[in-house]
């Protein structure tokens, strides 16, 4: 069994004025949270905004696929085929810790509705799984390079609070690591479902790049706005 911690670590990046909003990213596989605390900027958020980011790191634990060697991850994987490539008996405990940092946001008084759950890659694959369940309806969900965890979740989803919350889903059409063809299904299986999904895609491998997270700054702007 692995150890979890009961609390995760993160980095806090505080906008200039008091905080209205968080923005909850998680990172992929062997990263921490330092992976993906340079963005912000490259979001292009209007200036003044009230938004708090939040790059948690993930859990220590044995990933079967590697050797079961040690590293930073979300859940465990035991296979690369996309279908059971998340274990999910992990992925429920880190589900549960991601549950603890929105409720921790909730108790310093930012509104559910104003928290918005990110993912690159594994951290998308959890935003995905963990916002759809999660029982506060969220301001959005976002799920960069990533698949769906069990092929059901978004019937599942659209029966529970965050039915009618906005989902940023986008991937690299040179992916070798997460194929295209599994984030075009997974956002197709959400659109299916009746999800407000906003799709793009980019010719690039397993990572972000500029235009997309402009993209989804506008993506972010547009669901925080007054």
């Amino acid at each position: 069994s692995v150890n979890m911690n009961t609390t995760l670590d993160f980095i806090k990046i505080e906008p200039t004025k008091t905080a209205d909003a968080v923005v909850i990213w998680l990172h992929g596989l062997g990263d921490s949270g330092a992976g993906f605390a340079g963005v912000v900027p490259v979001l292009g958020l209007p200036n003044g905004h009230a938004t708090r980011f939040i790059f948690p790191h993930a859990p220590e634990q044995p990933v079967t696929i590697n050797g079961g060697m040690v590293m930073p991850s979300w859940y465990d994987i035991k296979t690369m085929d996309v279908d059971g490539r998340a274990d999910l008996h992990t992925l429920q405990q880190s589900e549960k810790l991601v549950s603890e940092l929105i409720d921790m946001q909730i108790s310093q008084g930012i509104s559910a509705e104003r928290i918005i759950l990110a993912g690159f890659s594994q951290g998308g694959v959890l935003a995905l799984f963990a916002g759809l369940r999660n029982k506060h309806k969220l301001a959005g969900i976002a799920g960069l390079s990533c698949y769906l965890a069990t092929n059901d979740q978004p019937q599942l989803g659209a029966q529970g609070a965050n039915k009618a919350t906005p989902i940023f889903s986008s991937h690299g059409q040179q992916d070798s690591v997460v194929p295209y063809s599994a984030g075009r299904d997974a956002c197709e299986r959400l659109m299916a479902a009746d999800f407000d999904v906003t799709w793009s895609q980019y010719p690039m491998e397993h990572s972000v790049c500029e235009n997309q997270l402009q993209n989804m700054g506008q993506w972010i702007s547009k669901i925080l706005s007054p």
